[in-house]
């Protein structure tokens, strides 16, 4: 057997939406719902792996446009392991970019309390 030496990790392993037959490899709770390619690839960064993206059609649904990031394997760890670890750092990832996109978001002026009309 050939011995490979970088894991791919698709974009469809970390995604809620879709089910196990249809791709998915993490568990729902560790999952997000419709992962991006940069997302992918900056949760892997945070764990200190070099990643290579590139934009790619998953066998299962050859219908849709999907990505695979490529990352270096570890001494001792499996794949397993590693798709674990990512997706625990992909919901990091997903709720930081949800944290500056809701302080960054414009205030409603409205007050809290309208007043009634007479």
């Amino acid at each position: 057997m050939k011995e490979y030496k970088r894991h791919v990790l698709w974009l469809d392993y970390f995604n809620s939406s879709i089910t196990r037959e249809e791709g998915r490899r993490i568990p729902l709770d560790r999952s997000v719902k419709d992962p991006k390619l940069g997302e992918l690839v900056e949760a892997a960064k945070i764990l200190g792996y070099n990643p290579e993206s590139e934009v790619a059609k998953h066998p299962k649904r050859m219908s849709l446009q999907s990505g695979i990031v490529s990352v270096e394997k570890k001494e001792g760890m499996k794949k397993s392991a590693v798709l674990l670890e990512v997706a625990k750092s992909l919901s990091i990832v997903r709720g930081r970019k949800a944290a500056v996109e809701s302080s960054t978001a414009p205030k409603s002026q409205k007050s809290p309390h309208p007043q009634q009309r007479r």
